[in-house]
Parts: C-alpha cells; sequence; structure tokens
C-alpha cells in the first residue's frame, strides 16, 4: 500500500481542480536512472487503471501503481515539502537502502 500525506492530497487537489482534472489520480513509479540506481515519478494519471496496476485511495486521492513498481513503493508515503528554496513532492520509501542528496535517487539490496 502507498499513502498520501494530508498536505500532499490538498496539494494534489489543488492541481488536479486547476488542470480541471477533478476524477482523475496520480501515477507513482519508479524507473531506472538518477545517481543512486532508480529513481520516482509522479504524474497526473487521466486514464485510470493501466493492465496490472494497483489502485489505492489515501486522504482522498487516488493513486495508481503499475506492478513493477510497487514492489519498490509498498509501504511508502507521498508527501508534499515546503522550504525556503522552494516546494515539491517527494516520497518516503522504508524499502530505499540509500538516497542520493536530492531525495529523488534510490537504491534498494
Amino acid at each position: 500500500m502507498i499513502n498520501v500525506s494530508e498536505t500532499a492530497a490538498v496539494k494534489i487537489s489543488e492541481l488536479l481542480a486547476e488542470e480541471q482534472k477533478g476524477g482523475s489520480g496520480l501515477r507513482v513509479f519508479v524507473q531506472g536512472g538518477g545517481c543512486s540506481g532508480f529513481q520516482y515519478g509522479l504524474m497526473i494519471e487521466e486514464n485510470g487503471q493501466g493492465a496490472g496496476d494497483q489502485v489505492f485511495e489515501s486522504n482522498g486521492v487516488k493513486l495508481f501503481v503499475d506492478p513493477i513498481s510497487i514492489r519498490y513503493l509498498n509501504g511508502a508515503e507521498v508527501d508534499f515539502v515546503d522550504t525556503i528554496t522552494g516546494g515539491g513532492f517527494t516520497i518516503k520509501n522504508p524499502n530505499a537502502t540509500s538516497t542520493c542528496g536530492c531525495g529523488q535517487s534510490f537504491s534498494v539490496e
């Protein structure tokens, strides 16, 4: 299962409303790359559930995760952080054994 923090849920809902995509959700995925081997990806999912996707709902937000990505993201949380230098989405992943300095790349054993 993947969760969305309350803060991230508010931001996601705002983005979906701005884009006039109220019935859409968020696709969360992992792809090869980054300085640690894997990197996270987030995008608005307008087409709904794909073949083999797992669908979660957390704090009112639908999440779509493909079967390969769920192996690396099970138990993770999508969050939104706001800092002096700006804000953005981040993923807190208990499966990551190491991450890079920017937090967008990770590795597993």
